[in-house]
C-alpha cells in the first residue's frame, strides 16, 4: 500500500512508548530461525538547542517602519547605510560570502529584482571583478564594490533551518511506512498572469475535477490517501515528526537501514498556505516555557499522538520531493546552498541572490549572508532565515535559532544614487 491512513499513522505515532520510531525493524524477506533486528536511528529530538551567544546589536539608522501592506522594498522606504568597511565582517564570513555570491551572479544578471532596488545589468561590474578576486581579498573586494542600504526602519528577525537527517528507506519496510511523496501527475501549476496583466507574477496550483480548477488536496487528505495513485513514492521514512519537519526544511537526506544515504530535495508544493504550529501550539498554551523551539515542538507532538496527528494536519501545506543526485541542497535559485552563508529572504524585499548583512542579538547569526532562497514562512522587511547546513551541530544552532536585530542590504556601487533619481 502506498499510501497510509489516519489509522495507520495513529498506530505509527503510537508504536513506542519511547518515540515515534521504533527501536527495531525486521528486514528482508526470506524467513529464518533467528533474525538478526536492524537498529532504527533514535529520533534526533534528543538534540538539545543550542544555547545563544548574546550580542550586542549595531543600532538601526532611525526611520520609519514600513508601511502596512507594502509589497516592495523600494516601497518600504529605503536609505544609505554604513560605509561597508566599518562593518564588523570577519575574513572567514567575507570568503564564505564571496564563494556563494559567485554563484548566484549569473542568474542576478538575468532575473527581474521583485524588490525594486536594482536592474540585472547593475551587478555586472560587482559580478564580473568577483570572479578574479580571491577569498583573501573578500573583504576588501565587498568594500570597493558595494554600499549598504537600509530598508524601513531596519529592524530584523533572523531564523534558522538545517538540512536534515532522519531514517529513510528507498523499499517499503516495517518499520519504514511513510511514504515520501513525488510530484503528483495531477498537479497543476498555474500562471495568472498568462490570464490577466493586473496578476502578473501570481501564481497558484491545484488540480482539475471534472470542468473545475478546485484546490489540491490539503496534508489530512493526502495522509488519508487521496494521492495513493496519483504520486510516485520515492522513499519511505520511519517517522512522521521527522518527515513533516523535513518538509518544512525543504531538503535533506535519508539513512538508509544499511548506512547509505539518499538525498532528497524540493519538488513541488501543493498550493495550500503554510500554517506554523509552533505559534499555533504556544497560543494554545501546550508548550513548556521555553519550549516553543522545534525540539521543543517535536516532543510534544510524540508525547501526544493523537493530538499530534492532528496538529500536524492543520498545517495544509504539503511538500512533493525528488531525489538529487548533484550538489545540494538547492534553494529556490536552483543553486546549492551553503551552510553559514545562504539564506532564505522574502524577495520583494531582497534582490534574490544578493547580499544582506546582519548585526543581532545572538552571535551566530551575525555577519554576511547571501539570499540564495526563499521560504513560505519568511515573509517581510528584514525578514532572514539562516541556512546552517547539515548534522547535529547545524540541527542544534538552527532549531533554536530565534533573533532580533539590524539588516543592512549590500548593493552595487550607484544604487542608492540611482533610485534617489528616479522619479
Amino acid at each position: 500500500m502506498r499510501a497510509w491512513g489516519a489509522i495507520a499513522l495513529a498506530a505509527l505515532l503510537g508504536a513506542c512508548s519511547g518515540g515515534v520510531v521504533p527501536r527495531y525493524v525486521e528486514t528482508g524477506s526470506r524467513p529464518a530461525p533467528v533474525r538478526t533486528p536492524e537498529r532504527v536511528p533514535e529520533p534526533q529530538a534528543n538534540v538539545a538547542v543550542r544555547q545563544p551567544i548574546p550580542a550586542t546589536p549595531l543600532a538601526p539608522i532611525t526611520a520609519p517602519a514600513a508601511p502596512a501592506a507594502v509589497t516592495s522594498a523600494a516601497k518600504a522606504g529605503v536609505i544609505a547605510g554604513p560605509p561597508v568597511d566599518t562593518l564588523p565582517i570577519s575574513d572567514a564570513n567575507a570568503a564564505r560570502a564571496l564563494d556563494a555570491f559567485k554563484l548566484s551572479c549569473n542568474s542576478l544578471q538575468k532575473r527581474t529584482d521583485n524588490s525594486g532596488l536594482t536592474r540585472g545589468t547593475d551587478w555586472a561590474p560587482a559580478c564580473n571583478a568577483a570572479q578574479t578576486t580571491s577569498p583573501r581579498d573578500a573583504r576588501v573586494y565587498f568594500s570597493r564594490w558595494f554600499e549598504t542600504i537600509q530598508i524601513a526602519d531596519g529592524k530584523a528577525q533572523a531564523t534558522g533551518y538545517y538540512e536534515p537527517e532522519i531514517a529513510g528507506s528507498r523499499e517499503r519496510r516495517r518499520g519504514y511506512e511513510v511514504p515520501i511523496y513525488g510530484r503528483p501527475t495531477d498537479l497543476v501549476d498555474v500562471d495568472l498572469g498568462a490570464f490577466s496583466a493586473d496578476l502578473k507574477g501570481k501564481r497558484i496550483r491545484g488540480r482539475v475535477n471534472g470542468q473545475s480548477f478546485v484546490p489540491y488536496f490539503e496534508r489530512k487528505e493526502i495522509e488519508q490517501g487521496a494521492i495513493h495513485d496519483r504520486a510516485p513514492v520515492i522513499a519511505y521514512a520511519a517517522d512522521p515528526v521527522e518527515i513533516f519537519f523535513l518538509q518544512i526544511q525543504g531538503s535533506g537526506r535519508l539513512r538508509q537501514p544499511d548506512g547509505s544515504i539518499i538525498r532528497i530535495g524540493f519538488a513541488s508544493q501543493n498550493g495550500r498556505d503554510y500554517t506554523g504550529i509552533g505559534a499555533l501550539m504556544r497560543d494554545r498554551g501546550l508548550l513548556k516555557p521555553g519550549g516553543a523551539s522545534m525540539q521543543g515542538i517535536m516532543a510534544y507532538l510524540r508525547e501526544h499522538p493523537e493530538e499530534g496527528r492532528d496538529i500536524m494536519w492543520e498545517n495544509k501545506s504539503f511538500v512533493f520531493f525528488q531525489e538529487l543526485k548533484g550538489a545540494g541542497p538547492l534553494g529556490s535559485m536552483g543553486l546549492p546552498v551553503t551552510g553559514q552563508v545562504s539564506a532564505a529572504v522574502d524577495v520583494r524585499f531582497v534582490p534574490l541572490g544578493g547580499l544582506i548583512f546582519l548585526s543581532m542579538d545572538r552571535a551566530e547569526a551575525n555577519g554576511l549572508w547571501v539570499a540564495q532562497d526563499t521560504g513560505g514562512a519568511i515573509k517581510g522587511t528584514n525578514r532572514v532565515d539562516t541556512f546552517w547546513g547539515a548534522g547535529e551541530e547545524a540541527r542544534a544552532i538552527a532549531g533554536g535559532m530565534n533573533s532580533r536585530g539590524t539588516a543592512w542590504l549590500l548593493v552595487p556601487q550607484g544604487t542608492l544614487a540611482r533610485l534617489a533619481a528616479t522619479p
